[in-house]
């Protein structure tokens, strides 16, 4: 069967060459006589896995020593509690909210400690990043948490520079991680979910610097701890082995690419022909502010009642899967991620082309 045009935010589509490597390599890894699935954790070959996976997402993001790099489970939705827990020390922080998930990470921290909500877009319908100008920063802030890139609302930041980083800045890069270079020394803390740019859902990816490590609170479970599992070499518990095997696929096939500079290059390319299309028509609409506008992905809706279901059922007939926004907001999003080729959006765009011509 041909593959089609997969648009989901997550699970998401991975490089067609990782899973044909994959699929190889599934029952007879490297001549060792079984599959990555059934090493032991502790044995040497997943070892070698473990740590050259390491190796070269630090080298694709240039992570510098003073950092720690952690492969855990719980997905970023884990993180939301695990953070608080980790780095409030008694303390209150900050929460920037711009969309869903920072808004998530924001009640979810409140369960924990003292938080603060120092700016949100929420009024203006999660549309754009807030200026610093707006923000209410407490100088004193244990942290100061925000989501570089919201997967529902399409809001994601560029500027890294530009973020307040007086205090500890934590990042959720769930959605847009590896999609481009980025000064991992701006952050204190960086976590993403797996299953958009890094490989399958189960793998939660932390880099974390090493002064945060050793201030969880005591009551915390023992796996929570970031400083447990940075001693224990995330390997504190069975890791999702196979989840990390993909990755470090993954994390290959993006060196092959030419690096993170030349894979910005090609979502850059991917994204100015979506924002084209829907600029250059009456049917479609994104609503986010051009300085805010997602690479990774990009919502949309239909200025004509009615169509949704018919756009969504046309599209698949075309190849086009996923495409549908999210429940809570509706209308289409086209996650456009780091595997996804220029011809899978190209296709995209012809359809909505298409689509137009015989319904407006």
């Amino acid at each position: 069967m041909e593959r089609i045009h997969n648009f989901s935010a997550g699970p998401a589509i991975l490089p067609q060459e990782v899973l044909e490597q994959a699929r190889d390599e599934l029952l007879n890894w490297q001549g060792c006589g079984m599959s990555v699935m059934e090493m032991s954790h502790r044995g040497k070959e997943f070892s070698g896995i473990l740590n050259q996976a390491e190796a070269d997402l630090r080298e694709l993001m240039g992570i510098p020593a003073n950092y720690k790099v952690l492969f855990l489970q719980g997905g970023a939705t884990l993180q939301f509690a695990q953070i608080p827990l980790n780095l409030l020390g008694g303390g209150s922080a900050d929460y920037v909210v711009t969309g869903s998930w920072s808004k998530k990470a924001y009640k979810e921290a409140q369960k924990i400690g003292t938080v603060r909500l120092a700016g949100s877009t929420e009024k203006s319908g999660f549309t754009r990043f807030p200026a610093n100008a707006e923000l209410d920063l407490d100088p004193n802030a244990a942290y100061l948490h925000v989501c570089t890139n919201e997967t529902i609302h399409g809001v994601e930041v560029f500027d890294y520079a530009a973020l307040p980083d007086s205090v500890p800045l934590v990042a959720d890069m769930s959605s847009h991680i590896l999609s481009c270079p980025v000064d991992v020394s701006r952050f204190a803390l960086i976590y993403a979910g797996a299953q958009k740019n890094v490989g399958p859902a189960g793998l939660t990816i932390v880099i974390v610097r090493d002064d945060l490590l050793g201030r969880c609170a005591v009551s915390a479970p023992t796996l929570l701890d970031y400083a447990v599992q940075a001693e224990h070499g995330s390997m504190l518990n069975t890791p999702p082995t196979y989840a990390i095997y993909m990755a470090g696929l993954v994390f290959k096939w993006l060196k092959r690419q030419g690096g993170l500079v030349a894979v910005e290059q090609h979502n850059q390319a991917k994204a100015d022909l979506l924002y084209r299309a829907i600029a250059a028509s009456t049917l479609y609409r994104n609503p986010v502010e051009l300085a805010n506008r997602s690479r990774m992905n990009v919502p949309f809706t239909l200025t004509q009642a009615g169509l949704d279901e018919t756009f969504i059922g046309e599209a698949k007939k075309r190849g086009i899967v996923q495409i549908k926004g999210h429940s809570s907001v509706g209308g289409m999003r086209a996650s456009i991620y780091n595997a996804m080729p220029l011809e899978g959006v190209q296709a995209l765009t012809a359809f909505m082309q298409d689509f137009e011509k015989a319904h407006v």
